[in-house]
């Protein structure tokens, strides 16, 4: 595995685990921790210097959320799906988006349509400097927030659970330089339209978005068939 810088030691009331899933979920959602890579208890807890109790409740919580799964004669590997599954949990996903733009619309107050607006700024300077790592955390603050101005905790809580088995989908959608570039452009226009209260041409545009992220990650399954039959 690649070096990996040690974890900060957490503010209270920050619980242990909590940081460690969340170094975790960076590593599967960025790559280096590959689908179907086996998660080594003692291998991670030294690389993450921390002890295992913390690092097996963080893998309870990363089951729970679908990223990492635990087979027989395994034990505990990241999550990997099939392009069928990505396709319908995308098709899931595109509706939960639409459906948060279009109420957060109707119920997002004037100081959460500024952090967003402030977010997106920050987001187009990390596009602008070709980091995708902090480009990609910040978008997802974007969505994030989108959805949690739509007021409705059961529509957060199917998104959140749906979201995190296709979020290091999301993020290579984004490795396609063309591709990225036009995902910043649909940013732009969810942004002008979430101020405008716009909730039928948000939702519209928050749909084609995850349809695109769709398009691509499929094109990407479709291309590492080919290479792996050549």
């Amino acid at each position: 595995m690649a070096d990996i810088l040690p974890l900060p030691t957490p503010r209270l009331p920050e619980v242990l685990h909590t940081t460690v899933a969340a170094r975790l979920r960076t590593l599967i959602v960025e790559g280096t921790l590959a689908p179907g890579a086996k998660l080594n208890e003692r291998e991670l807890a030294a690389m993450l210097k921390v002890s295992r109790t913390p690092l097996r409740e963080a893998l309870k919580l990363l089951t729970s959320e679908g990223l990492v799964e635990h087979l027989p004669n395994r034990g505990a590997v990241v999550a990997q799906l099939d392009a069928n599954d990505v396709a319908a949990a995308f098709e899931v996903m595109a509706a939960l988006e639409g459906l948060s733009g279009e109420l957060a619309c109707a119920r997002i107050s004037d100081a959460e349509v500024d952090e967003i607006r402030a977010l997106q700024f920050e987001m187009l300077a990390h596009h602008a400097r070709k980091d995708l790592s902090a480009y990609y955390r910040v978008n997802a603050k974007i969505h994030r927030a989108i959805n949690r101005a739509a007021r409705n905790h059961v529509l957060t809580e199917t998104y959140d659970r749906i979201n995190a088995r296709l979020q290091a989908f999301r993020f290579r959608s984004n490795a396609d330089g063309e591709k990225w570039d036009a995902a910043v452009r649909e940013h732009d226009a969810m942004v002008v339209a979430l101020a405008a209260r716009d909730g039928p041409r948000l939702r519209a545009i928050l749909i084609e978005h995850l349809n695109h992220k769709r398009d691509v990650v499929l094109a990407q399954f479709r291309a590492g068939g080919a290479q792996a039959q050549a």
